[in-house]
């Protein structure tokens, strides 16, 4: 197992680095980042463009400024932005906010699309399977700012109605000028969390649990899981045993790939509630140009896909031990 995990380590490294120079010759190379100095009326001396092109290394030959951005980036140095300010800064406040949500969806559409891609499996063509069948593709058509509005209306809205008080927010990570103590945060936290995450987690749960059915369907044909009935295991052993372990394999190829599609989709549902996270950040740095915000976000997210890639290439290896081979 140890050499498995140290090959797949070396894979990961090489990935990244292939991964972070297509990033920054690709980024580097779509605008001006002295654009906006240039169009200025009146016009901005030469000198004055010269020595802020010197101070943001424009006048070095592009290798050896990638060699010192990542070099920086080695050190989790993302550099300034066009205002001068460190880009760290914003950068690990908005991705904490981010990866709050992104992290409860995922685990949330997870335990639902496991639950009822058995459920529909072991009630193949019954009402329950036809309703879940139903409801998942109603979800994986629904486009996410019509959810939003469904669940701001009848999730928040009229539940705070019904409670009195405002529990469950409809806009915003947390309160402005938030004064309270640890539970009172976190209080706040997860209300200003709820509607972002069952919105991601709707979307995400109804192509998982599809994936999760059909691949129960095909364990509980296999030839091991007839061999077990035979031998008379119960039921529940049949189930969860012996099927389910091996049909979750398909659904962490899946989820790993898709963690970075819902990190991606979270630009989207940050912006209908509102969520000034990394969403806004990408799109912040696209409208300014600015390279090493765009930068950060691009090698932040490539970091995370890769990671949970890695950690997908491990589950393989503990689900199925012949992957270790």
């Amino acid at each position: 197992m140890l050499g498995f995990v140290i090959r797949r380590f070396i894979v990961s490294i090489i990935v990244l680095f292939v991964a972070s120079v297509l990033i920054y010759f690709t980024v580097t190379s779509f605008g001006d980042p002295l654009a906006e100095l240039r169009s200025r009326n009146p016009p901005v001396p030469e000198a004055v463009i010269e020595q802020r092109r010197q101070e943001i290394g424009l006048d070095k030959p592009p290798v050896e400024r990638y060699l010192a951005w990542a070099g920086d980036v080695v050190t989790l140095d993302f550099g300034d932005d066009l205002q001068g300010n460190p880009v760290n800064e914003v950068l690990w406040r908005r991705l904490g906010r981010t990866l709050r949500m992104v992290v409860a969806s995922v685990v949330l559409s997870l335990v639902l699309a496991v639950g009822v891609g058995v459920l529909s499996a072991t009630r193949q063509y019954s009402k329950t399977d036809y309703f879940f069948t139903f409801s998942g593709f109603l979800f994986l058509s629904m486009p996410v700012f019509w959810l939003a509005a469904l669940l701001k209306e009848f999730a928040a809205i009229r539940f705070n109605e019904l409670v009195g008080r405002t529990v469950i927010y409809t806009t915003g990570s947390e309160s402005p000028r938030l004064d309270a103590d640890f539970w009172g945060r976190m209080a706040n936290y997860a209300g200003h969390l709820i509607l972002p995450t069952i919105a991601l987690a709707l979307i995400s749960y109804a192509a998982w649990s599809r994936y999760q059915r059909n691949s129960m369907l095909d364990v509980m044909e296999s030839d091991y899981v007839k061999l077990a009935r035979a031998k008379g295991a119960g039921r529940p052993r049949v189930v969860f045993r012996h099927g389910l372990r091996n049909a979750l394999i398909p659904l962490t190829t899946i989820v790993a790939i898709d963690f970075g599609a819902v990190f991606g989709g979270a630009i989207i549902t940050e912006q209908v509630f509102g969520w000034s996270a990394m969403g806004n950040l990408l799109i912040e740095g696209l409208r300014d140009y600015d390279v090493n915000v765009v930068l950060a976000w691009m090698m932040v997210t490539g970091v995370i896909v890769i990671i949970f890639n890695l950690i997908a290439d491990l589950l393989y290896g503990v689900l199925d031990p012949r992957i270790r081979q």
